[in-house]
């Protein structure tokens, strides 16, 4: 039951993460063309925060190394990352996970593809008054998020973790605290704005924190007393043009992600980044 509710989460995040990307419009400006494809120059785009910091302190070294010059577009929403993709006015970009890059392409009949998964921040569970699951006591009160995608994604963890039971065939598009069949510890359950949820460690027993806003509160995602079991589809992603997918700029950018170089800058700056299985299996 516990991998089919992760699927149900899943479908759920990925309907609201595109509803809410195309909802907005605003990024910063917009760079100049890219011009990966016939030199040495990559411009990379990527969200403002831990993965725009990802392709500058893990990624663009490496790339450096290689005889690249890399500049960094940082956007501020989920749309606009992709569309300058598509019109080459960056080569690359980083901010989303596969489902979300599939539908969007689809939906737009833009050719993207996705190139290497990396590192992703998962949700945890925080809290200030327990050291561990097993300490959570009856009547403890939990914040979860309050949009139905991450609040799909918190029911999914803490189900995940002993302490309720969601209805099986709950809608994915509509599920919330409801559809809790079996409430083990009597958990008193409120949702909040997701923004919020770092502060809610404050003055809740438990808060759910999504990744990106527990990095952006400057928490460390390893003081969680547990973190979320990120399937493959949910980890973020390089994504470039599919027409650039056998071009050599590309294919160095798949090999920095893969070098130990890589992986040492993720264990030092990204402490708790749930790591992709191509990673984690590796001798």
């Amino acid at each position: 039951m516990k991998k089919q509710w992760k699927v149900l989460a899943g479908l759920l995040l990925t309907a609201s993460l595109f509803a809410s990307g195309c909802g907005s419009s605003d990024s910063s400006a917009p760079a100049q063309n890219g011009a990966a494809a016939d030199t040495k120059q990559i411009n990379f785009g990527a969200t403002a925060g831990p993965y725009s910091d990802m392709v500058t302190k893990a990624i663009t070294p490496i790339l450096e190394k290689k005889g690249y010059t890399v500049k960094v577009t940082e956007f501020s929403d989920y749309v606009q990352p992709n569309l300058a993709l598509a019109e080459g006015s960056i080569d690359a970009n980083l901010f989303q996970h596969k489902i979300y890059l599939d539908k969007f392409a689809a939906d737009k009949n833009l050719p993207l593809s996705a190139v290497i998964n990396v590192p992703t921040g998962p949700m945890g569970i925080y809290s200030n008054k327990f050291k561990s699951i097993d300490e959570v006591a009856d009547g403890a009160s939990v914040a979860l998020p309050n949009d139905p995608a991450n609040l799909a994604r918190a029911l999914g963890i803490l189900q995940h973790e002993g302490l309720i039971t969601v209805k099986p065939d709950a809608d994915p598009l509509k599920v919330s605290e409801k559809d809790i069949v079996e409430n083990k510890k009597n958990l008193v359950i409120t949702p909040v704005e997701a923004a919020q949820l770092p502060r809610a460690v404050e003055h809740q027993d438990l808060a759910l924190v999504p990744g990106n806003f527990a990095l952006a509160a400057k928490m460390d995602l390893n003081s969680a007393l547990a973190l979320e079991e990120m399937p493959e589809h949910f980890l973020n992603l390089v994504a470039v043009k599919t027409a650039d997918l056998e071009k050599p700029f590309v294919k160095d950018i798949k090999e920095a992600i893969e070098s130990p170089e890589f992986e040492a800058a993720i264990d030092k700056d990204f402490k708790g980044f749930f790591k992709p299985e191509w990673m984690k299996n590796r001798k």
